[in-house]
């Protein structure tokens, strides 16, 4: 019995350290075209590996779209991107059923799929769509399925929404409902490149050719990869940790009385379920078979700042969700939060 485990145990650990590789590979493959960018690389990554959708922040021209397209080639997924205006509706987005004449002349309804049929969805500017458009994506999210004229239809295997969203403080905007931003895994803000990064762009992508990345993953490799994630081990420290800290930005609860007066709301469960996933992401694109402490505070930020809301007073004084989570980290798990 002792010889099966080691056994089991050891061709876990080769496994882990394949796919590993294979990741590194991804990585360099996105990097051809994504230039400058590591760490918003490695967050949709993370999502993508946790089986989950991510949340893209920031202003137009930063490379978001190029980002979601070069990903769609190396994990060989099919993917559909929407342009999210505010006169979109939700059968632009899910498909509709139309009444064609057969050559007989009887009629039928014939659904016509809409792009949300896809294993990689973009959703471009997410946030310039009313919420009832908005809302169209929420069961997919969930569900993996949408519905229509009564009937379940699935998705493709694997799903994932990559959402851009413009910052709220742009004209033309309609902030998520609450409920779907908790569907996103993560959130990531895409800032400006740095100098060196972005004279790199330049000559990368001004000359005669530009370099294009090559597929690294198949769909179901991508699957195989979620699958292993889950079999990652996690100590009880790490454990614990996600458990405080996720307790501790919950206002109504013992752990976050110190934040009582800062947070209307703080994280449900999902939020935990979401650490618990991506600190083993974290570990695995580093090169490691399993999570530490520095892995929660790193993924503190991307997983929980969708998912919290400051107080009016919070609002009023200038406070942050960032800072907030960034002082329940150190204060939780005595380290620095990842910026």
């Amino acid at each position: 019995m002792a010889d099966s485990a080691a056994t089991d145990a050891a061709a876990l650990v080769e496994r882990i350290e394949a796919l590993g590789a294979r990741l590194a590979a991804a990585k360099a493959s996105i990097d051809r075209r994504f230039i400058g960018q590591e760490k918003v690389v490695d967050l949709v990554l993370t999502a993508m590996l946790c089986g989950g959708h991510a949340l893209l922040v920031g202003l137009p021209g930063l490379g978001k779209t190029r980002l979601v397209d070069t990903l769609s080639t190396v994990m060989g997924l099919k993917g559909n991107r929407i342009q999210f205006t505010p006169d979109l509706m939700p059968a632009d987005i899910l498909g509709s059923e139309v009444l064609e004449t057969a050559p007989d002349g009887s009629r039928a309804f014939r659904f016509i799929q809409g792009p949300v049929f896809c294993q990689l969805l973009m959703a471009d500017e997410i946030n310039r769509a009313s919420p009832r458009t908005q809302s169209a994506l929420l069961q997919a999210m969930q569900e993996r399925e949408v519905t229509i004229a009564g009937q379940a239809r699935p998705l493709g295997r694997p799903f994932h929404v990559l959402a851009t969203q413009n910052p709220i403080e742009q004209e033309g905007t309609y902030p998520l409902p609450e409920a779907q931003l908790d569907r996103f895994l993560v959130q990531v803000d895409v800032d400006y490149p740095s100098r060196a990064a972005e004279r790199d762009i330049l000559l990368a992508t001004t000359g005669a050719e530009e370099a294009e990345s090559h597929q690294v993953f198949t769909a179901d490799e991508l699957l195989e990869a979620q699958a292993l994630l889950r079999r990652m081990p996690v100590g009880d420290k790490v454990v614990e940790a996600i458990l405080d800290l996720v307790r501790s930005c919950r206002p109504g609860e013992p752990e976050g009385r110190d934040l009582a007066d800062v947070l209307a709301w703080g994280p449900g469960p999902r939020a935990a379920q979401a650490l618990m996933l991506t600190v083993r992401s974290r570990a695995l694109l580093d090169g490691r078979l399993a999570p530490s402490l520095a892995d929660v505070a790193a993924m503190a930020r991307p997983v929980l700042v969708h998912r919290m809301a400051l107080s009016f007073g919070a609002r009023a004084r200038g406070e942050s969700l960032a800072g907030v989570i960034d002082r329940s980290v150190t204060r939780i798990l005595g380290l620095e939060a990842a910026a």
